[in-house]
Order: structure tokens, then C-alpha cells, then sequence
């Protein structure tokens, strides 16, 4: 086997940047259970300091739990969208303001906001409103001889690491599990290249039958009969690679989220399950 090639070296290199965000709670706080039951719980945005890549994405008190830092500009329309749509997983960034400056992270998932991961004595000595600066690559990477086979928020750092391979005019990749398409909820309508889609988690007997519920931040997975090529739709044969990026939910339609990275419409993927397949060891930034 060998590595399929890329246009890696026509890509555009350009910085964006973003603050550390506040943690957000939910208009009205409380976050409902499917049996009708409503929770305060701590989630999304800020500073997580215990929650890393390569941690369990199942099993915490909270919600949407995001592992890292999470970023954003959303003082302004244009800056939030370019903070979006030009970063990548495995982008470098750096901290440009505050205790940390200087510090050096990567980008590991996109939800709300950009999730990024710092070494945590770094963490520990940021602070809300630190800016950080993302040194963006990978928007229109794209492989050069599978043109029906789309890359997605794919760096090529995270190209690399992932060591795919080709064989037979079809493409080879690790994952750590599959999910069953039938289990994708909410982020369906969602723009690909555009925050995650959840699965469904509120059957926790079919989670653990199948074994979801073993699932870790970071995760490389496969769904297969999944196009994402411009939105996240169903495809008899479609087969789409994505990444695990933040934590369970208690609310219905939604658990943890999944980023889309490869699709290919008519299939040309083929995957093995390998635990290891997570980003934590990809990008060597370990829980």
C-alpha cells in the first residue's frame, strides 16, 4: 500500500485569531432529561481544566462537556466566520495576551467555538479575554486522485499522522469505532464545514450494546451510508470519517459531537477499527 498524495503545497498558511470565552449556561439554566427532569450543569465554552483529548466522552456531570480551551470573535460577524472556516484540526496557535503569551496549543475540534489544547500548567494560568492567535492551514486540501472523495477542517499535520493509505484505486483509514448512521441527530442541517453533529445517546441500553458509551474525546470514527459533503445527509454506499470533539448530553436528539473530516459519496473508504485511533496519540497531545 501505499499514501495517496495531496495539494499540500498550494495551500494558503494565514492567522486568525479569537479570546477565551466565558462559560455559557443555557437561557433559563435549567437543561431538561428525556424523562422530563431538568438540570443545572456546566458545558460548553471557557476553560475546562480536567477534560482533555484521549478522556472519556461519556459519564461526566455536565454537558456538552468541551475538553481545552474554547475561543471565539464574536464581535464581529466576518472574524467569527473566518475563525471557523479557516482553521483546521492540528493547526498550531499560540497565546498572544495575558499570564500564558507565548504558550504554543493545537486545534482539536470546532462547536460553538474553536476547542483548543494547551499543555495544563498553561491552562491553569489563562484567563478569560487571553487572545490567541491560530496559525490556519488546510482549507482546500484536497487529494489528487479521488476527486469524489472530500477532506473537511483536515490539517496536514492531521493528514499525516493519520497515515492513510490507498490500495486499488480506494482509500484505507483507522477509527477507532463505527457509529450506525441511524443514531445521528442533531447537526444534521448544519453546513459541514460548520460546528458537529451529535448522535443520539438517550437509548443508553443501545450505547452500551454497542459500545458507544466506551467512546473517548478525540476518537477518529466511520459512519457509514453518511454524505457530508454539503450538509449531513443519508447516502445508500456514502461512508464519512469524523472526530469526536466534546462530551454527552442528558438532552434529546443530542450526546456527543461529531466532526466531520473525510466523505467520500460513493464509498471509495475503507477502515479498520483501531482503539488507538484518537488524536490524543495522533498529535501526541495526551490526556
Amino acid at each position: 500500500m501505499q499514501n495517496p498524495t495531496t495539494n499540500e503545497l498550494t495551500l494558503v498558511e494565514m492567522a486568525v485569531s479569537g479570546v477565551i470565552t466565558t462559560p455559557t449556561v443555557r437561557p433559563g439554566q435549567y437543561i431538561p432529561h428525556p424523562d422530563g427532569r431538568a438540570t443545572v450543569l456546566p458545558g460548553m465554552s471557557g476553560i475546562t481544566y480536567n477534560v482533555r483529548c484521549g478522556d472519556r466522552a461519556f459519564g461526566w456531570a455536565g454537558d456538552h462537556v468541551e475538553p481545552g480551551v474554547s475561543i471565539d470573535d464574536d464581535r464581529n460577524l466576518g472574524r467569527h466566520h473566518a475563525l471557523h472556516y479557516l482553521n483546521c484540526i492540528g493547526n498550531e496557535a499560540m497565546v498572544t495576551s495575558g499570564m500564558a503569551a507565548g504558550e504554543r496549543g493545537i486545534v482539536i475540534g470546532e462547536h460553538a467555538r474553536i476547542l483548543v489544547q494547551f499543555l495544563p500548567e498553561a491552562h491553569d494560568i489563562m484567563a478569560p479575554g487571553d487572545r490567541i492567535q491560530v496559525m490556519t492551514k488546510g482549507q482546500g486540501l484536497a487529494l489528487n486522485d479521488y476527486p469524489g472523495v472530500a477532506l473537511k477542517k483536515m490539517s496536514p499535520r492531521l493528514f499525516h499522522a493519520m497515515e492513510i493509505t490507498e490500495n486499488a484505486g480506494r482509500l484505507h483509514v483507522n477509527v477507532a469505532m463505527e457509529l450506525p448512521v441511524r443514531i445521528m441527530g442533531s447537526g444534521a442541517e448544519l453546513n459541514s464545514e460548520y460546528v458537529d453533529q451529535d448522535l443520539m445517546s438517550g437509548d443508553r441500553a443501545l450505547m452500551a450494546e454497542l459500545g458507544i458509551d466506551q467512546m473517548r474525546l478525540g476518537d477518529v470514527i466511520a459512519i457509514r451510508h453518511a454524505d457530508h459533503h454539503w450538509g449531513r445527509s443519508y447516502r445508500e454506499g456514502a461512508v464519512s470519517i469524523c472526530l469526536c470533539i466534546h462530551g454527552d448530553s442528558i438532552m434529546t436528539g443530542h450526546g456527543p459531537g461529531i466532526l466531520t473530516l473525510m466523505t467520500a459519496r460513493d464509498g471509495e473508504i475503507d477502515f479498520t477499527t483501531n482503539p488507538s485511533a484518537n488524536i490524543a496519540q495522533l498529535l501526541n497531545i495526551g490526556a
